[in-house]
């Protein structure tokens, strides 16, 4: 038996663990001030459960430092009570400032009632847009709406001021209507008898509305510039501060698209977009790891995508740990996703991961389990660095959710690599590293290979664990090699006509002093 001290002891170094590998610190800086108000009341129920050695009152501290810039004045007075006591006086420029924010508060909204009046008029507003009418331009010149360019921008600072206010539904409303100004959807098909009557036209009709439609990776507009990507980031934040889980993940594809668009235009420095990269992969921790049944394979494409991998490994490396968290969680459901019991694609994934793993300058508990696993196939050190997971798992606000599944598919994992390497081991000498009896390690590895579709048998006669050879198909092979070959060949035929120009200019350079030659004789 372990002795109280003891105990008391190892919760100590647990809990010190802990908070040496909590990333709130270097999380914080890439997420907007509303968003850390979740991670900090997480952080606050961590201080109760005793698994943090942080203190309160500095949480409670560091919440009302980040309430200052915003307008949420109510919200700040109850965090000053609970750091000086519930009878104290408030502050005479909290006072002031809660009296300011609703003198602007109404007067923004009287600068864009017009505005505001007409997109709750439904019946108006399909009208306008059925004849194309819904924009900027377009509205400003009719004189009974009372609607101009600044009336359309005061509604853009009144979305803005609800969100400081905190009001992230109404923003997020308000900013929707504001881009549909700028977007151009694709117009309803006529009638079925119109179609039948005039196919041609029909597929003149369809060109047309295509080439005016925008795009439908980033809410159909028409275009894209600096000041509207702040508004689609806008949009974003709300999604995720409402908690509305799948427009958050069309709103992060459309700040994808236009960070993309300015970026391939020349409109956004290679800096700044690397800047703008590393925001949306902290943003996006917030919509895969709420939406982690279907959006953990979304994460590892976004993560490992090439200008994003270039930002984690430059700006982010402590990105690596919900990497490698997400990689271990969705390896199975890729697998069987393939619909064959070939594991090549799960091989892929973790080869791909150990790339990324040996390029950035982090480490921690989990990142450390597949080195073992992976790389030094040292299993002692794996199950040592599992149990200190768990812990870690615990205290990280996004992974919380997915502990007991990241255990199971670990332990999975674990069973994987010692059954490949071992090929024929003892069942007796496996439930002991499954911390198991022999009939519970026997009943769990039955499920494992009927549902893990795991290549392996149970020599019932011998009492082990027998591995199948886990060899590639002819079809697989040649997927394997040719994944790569269109960006291959695209970066060689990029090469090939840099040196053709290349030769050119140096063939009209040549021409050019063959000439001067001639004109000095």
């Amino acid at each position: 038996m372990t002795a109280p001290n003891e105990k008391a002891e190892v919760k100590k170094d647990t809990v010190a663990a802990a908070a040496a590998w909590d990333l709130t610190s270097s999380v914080s800086p890439y997420l907007d001030l509303h968003m850390m108000f979740p991670l900090l009341e997480y952080v606050d129920s961590l201080i109760s459960s005793g698994l943090v050695p942080y203190a309160a009152q500095d949480v409670a501290a560091a919440r009302l430092s980040l309430l200052r810039p915003t307008h949420m004045v109510d919200y700040a007075m109850d965090i000053y009570r609970e750091l000086h006591g519930v009878d104290v006086e408030i502050p005479a420029e909290m006072e002031d400032q809660k009296a300011a924010v609703f003198v602007r508060l109404e007067e923004l909204r009287v600068g864009c009632r017009s505005f505001d009046e007409l997109c709750q008029n439904e019946e108006e507003r399909a009208k306008l847009t059925d004849s194309g009418k819904w924009n900027i331009t377009a509205l400003s010149q009719i004189s009974t709406y009372d609607v101009t360019p600044e009336v359309v921008e005061t509604y853009r600072q009144l979305a803005k001021f609800n969100f400081d206010c905190g009001d992230y539904q109404t923003a997020r409303d308000m900013l929707e209507n504001y881009l549909s100004l700028f977007a151009s959807p694709p117009k309803p098909s006529d009638n079925e008898d119109d179609e039948d009557a005039a196919p041609n036209n029909k597929d003149q009709s369809q060109g047309d509305s295509a080439d005016s439609t925008g795009n439908a990776s980033m809410y159909y507009l028409t275009s894209i510039n600096k000041e509207l990507l702040q508004v689609l980031w806008g949009k974003l934040s709300c999604e995720i501060l409402v908690e509305n889980w799948e427009e958050a993940s069309v709103a992060l594809t459309a700040v994808k698209t236009a960070i993309h668009s300015l970026s391939s235009a020349n409109k956004m420095s290679a800096l700044e977009a690397l800047q703008q990269r590393t925001w949306l992969l902290h943003w996006s921790l917030f919509v895969f790891w709420n939406s982690a049944a279907k959006g953990l394979e979304s994460m590892v494409e976004l993560f490992t995508t090439e200008k994003y991998l270039q930002a984690i490994t430059t700006n982010a490396p402590h990105l690596l740990r919900y990497l490698t968290a997400a990689v271990l969680l969705c390896k199975r459901r890729v697998t069987k996703k393939a619909g064959t019991s070939s594991t090549a694609e799960a091989r892929r994934l973790m080869k791909d991961l150990v790339k990324v793993m040996q390029h950035c300058e982090y480490t921690d508990p989990i990142v450390e389990f597949v080195d073992c696993l992976c790389v030094k196939f040292d299993f002692e050190s794996a199950q040592t660095k599992l149990a200190e997971c768990e812990h870690v798992l615990a205290t990280d606000f996004f992974l919380c959710k997915q502990t007991a599944l990241f255990m199971e598919e670990a332990r999975v994992f674990v069973f994987e690599n010692y059954c490949r390497i071992h090929h024929k081991i003892d069942l007796s000498a496996l439930g002991e590293k499954l911390a198991m009896d022999q009939d519970q390690a026997e009943r769990w590895i039955v499920d494992l290979i009927r549902n893990a579709l795991l290549d392996a048998k149970i020599d019932s006669e011998e009492r082990c664990v027998v591995m199948g050879a886990d060899s590639q198909s002819v079809y697989e092979q040649v997927m394997e090699r040719t994944r790569d070959l269109n960006v291959r060949s695209g970066t060689l035929a990029q090469n090939l006509a840099t040196v053709l120009n290349e030769a050119k200019k140096e063939k009209a350079r040549k021409a050019r002093a063959a000439l001067e030659d001639d004109d000095e004789y």
